[in-house]
């Protein structure tokens, strides 16, 4: 027993050494990737091209480099609201990277452990906050956590209401905007989810398709927040805004937020079936699944609770 006890230790020991030298690696290869990249950052036309992963979920950390590097931010003060236990997250990397000032917030248990446990908080002045961020409480967090002006990267990825959450912030809050949404809803619908307390996309139908907001929303708002929309990541879920006021500071080919369907060409096939196993649903069918669903029609001044399939 004591030397099957002392396997594991050791075991347990060879695996943390082993993913924190693979963390390295993966750190020092977005690194160099990003120097050779700045070199030619300058023909960049579709930002598509910049999509590349070190921390993040999919190509956000390439997109985000491009941003912080043509709007001359050395030292990133940000907030993510949404990530995990932080091992793969929007800003995780630029806080490594370069010893910034940034608040991370998500919901789960234990949270400023499960961050601890993945990154080296000693790189830099990072804030946790265990919080379930809201529509009524945005505001206030920011504020009582120091985090309510000269915001360089606000990136936010709750899988709920998220638009509600963007809406209550202030014009030109921060100079980047990474904002989940849903490409589920298409082009055409301009939609989020009920601004409900508590949203979990899992509860509210068991496909975990409905959640959320449409792109044609989302870019019609922060548009009205003084943001031009760059585009979105080559997955279809997360989309780039910058202030309008640094325009000129971008060679992108922008895109007409009037044609969105480019934006919503995902084919990620995450739904769920009623005993809560993949299907795999993909195209239509995602729609055709959550037809049954109520969402807020944001197309007008009513703002009125609708079935998906009354306004598709």
């Amino acid at each position: 027993m004591i030397l099957k006890n002392t396997v594991k230790k050791i075991s347990k020991i060879l695996t943390f050494i082993g993913l924190h030298k693979n963390q390295r690696q993966i750190f020092q290869m977005g690194v160099s990737h990003c120097h050779l990249m700045r070199k030619n950052y300058l023909q960049v036309k579709d930002l598509n091209e910049l999509d590349y992963k070190v921390y993040s979920q999919s190509g956000e950390d390439g997109i985000i480099d491009y941003l912080l590097y043509m709007l001359n931010i050395k030292k990133p003060k940000f907030i993510e609201i949404g990530v995990g236990n932080y091992y793969e997250a929007n800003t995780r990397f630029f806080f490594e990277r370069s010893s910034c000032k940034g608040l991370v917030i998500d919901t789960i248990k234990d949270f400023e452990k499960e961050v601890k446990d993945n990154v080296n908080l000693w790189k830099g002045d990072l804030k946790i906050v265990e919080k379930e961020i809201n529509s009524k409480n945005i505001l206030d967090t920011l504020k009582e956590n120091g985090f309510y002006e000269d915001i360089d990267l606000f990136s936010i990825d709750i899988d709920g209401v998220d638009y509600w959450v963007l809406k209550e912030l202030p014009n030109e809050f921060s100079k980047i905007i990474v904002a989940e949404y849903n490409s589920c809803f298409g082009d055409k619908l301009m939609v989020s989810v009920p601004n409900i307390g508590g949203f979990q996309r899992k509860k509210y139908h068991y496909s975990h398709l409905c959640f959320g907001t449409s792109i044609k929303a989302l870019t019609d708002l922060l548009n009205k927040k003084g943001y031009i929309f760059l585009g979105s990541n080559l997955l279809r879920t997360n989309a780039f805004f910058i202030l309008k006021k640094f325009k000129d500071k971008i060679n992108l080919n922008l895109p007409d937020i009037n044609h969105l369907a480019q934006h919503v060409d995902s084919h990620i096939r995450e739904s769920r079936d009623k005993k809560g196993k993949l299907n795999f649903l993909s195209g239509e069918n995602r729609i055709k699944e959550i037809e049954n669903c109520e969402v807020v029609d944001l197309s007008n001044s009513e703002k009125k609770l609708v079935k998906i399939k009354d306004i598709y």
